[in-house]
């Protein structure tokens, strides 16, 4: 088979590495991204040749749906040269319905139930994946058909954490104690469709911590970096580069994030995990928080982080959740394998 990726933003190449390279043996893959946030260089770090296509709008959302069907169309177009059989993303609102204009099915998973980009995606997707927290009613709100709808079990980052946590769980394990606690820090999506929130809430609460810890921000784009920049010097460092997962997780000893996907890999890893997320919490986010992997306190101080801290080491990894996840990338495999 000719099976089709859109890598729409970064956190999708971590949970598509490994399947990218496990479908390569067997079928000829074709992988397609934007230039947002670290996606290419994430792609790059990871050995995934890919063809940038479009671009992102921005925040705007007038910006957003000029662009929107602008990409879809230079995706068309791309594409013409492929006889694809199968298309697969996870929140790119472009992949189903350039499948479905070019005739070819598609899978399309999101674990996001805020996001407008799932109304044209469901209506145009062969099949829908989501997680099981994901209730009927709000996919209905969003017109999925429930004859298309498959739920795995668990959250999707342990459908790619799975394979990779006993080394990553074993190095955190073996590492010394440090005299100053690693505080890792990755600032609000704030061009996201969905956040509502205020941008550089985090500044406060970093020099803060910068006092008893040393203090790492990961920003998601440029505007991030060189506001973060400025902060930079007296125990804060900030790393705008692509980073692998393990590169993170053993390192650090607080992972403080305002949303996303690499707050809630921590969490499954069994970092102490603070969401300080500003906007309506998603579904996902209350699920780690009911499975206790995730602490929710959106206006903490420093010093309840320090306390935490110490209250919180050695904390358990969410062995269930990385067992879902193994038995959610089984059923993901099926699927494709249903369209050879």
């Amino acid at each position: 088979m000719k099976i089709w990726f859109d890598i729409s933003n970064s956190p999708q190449v971590n949970m598509f590495s490994r399947m990218i390279t496990e479908l390569s043996l067997n079928h000829e893959v074709i992988v397609t991204c934007r230039d947002l946030a670290n996606t290419i260089s994430l792609l790059e770090l990871h050995g995934i040749p890919h063809q940038t296509v479009g671009i992102h709008y921005g925040k705007s959302l007038s910006r957003k749906l000029l662009g929107y069907p602008i990409r879809v169309l230079q995706l068309i177009h791309y594409l013409e040269n492929y006889n694809i059989d199968l298309a697969i993303s996870q929140s790119s609102f472009h992949s189903a319905p350039v499948a479905r204009l070019r005739g070819f099915p598609s899978i399309y998973l999101n674990d996001n139930e805020h996001a407008i980009g799932n109304i044209p995606s469901f209506a145009c997707a062969t099949k829908i994946m989501v997680p099981e927290f994901m209730t009927d009613q709000k996919l209905a709100a969003q017109f999925a058909k429930k004859r298309k709808i498959i739920k795995y079990p668990g959250i999707k980052e342990g459908i790619y954490l799975w394979p990779i946590a006993t080394d990553i769980i074993s190095k955190i394990k073996k590492r010394p104690p440090a005299k100053r606690p690693a505080v890792y820090i990755r600032p609000e999506p704030r061009t996201a469709q969905y956040y509502k929130g205020q941008s550089d809430i985090l500044d406060p609460l970093i020099s803060a911590l910068a006092k008893s810890a040393d203090v790492t921000v990961f920003p998601r784009d440029t505007t991030q970096l060189l506001h973060y920049t400025a902060l930079q010097g007296n125990n804060i460092k900030i790393n705008g580069s692509a980073t692998r997962i393990e590169g993170i997780a053993t390192k650090c000893d607080v992972f403080i994030g305002a949303g996303g996907t690499m707050t809630r890999e921590m969490a499954v890893l069994g970092i102490q995990t603070i969401s300080v997320y500003q906007g309506d919490l998603l579904d996902v986010d209350r699920y780690l928080i009911s499975q206790d992997a995730l602490t929710y306190c959106p206006d903490i101080t420093a010093d309840e982080v320090m306390a935490m801290y110490d209250k919180g080491r050695n904390r358990p990894v969410q062995t269930a959740l990385l067992a879902k996840g193994k038995a959610a990338y089984e059923i993901i495999l099926s699927q494709i394998n249903k369209f050879r």
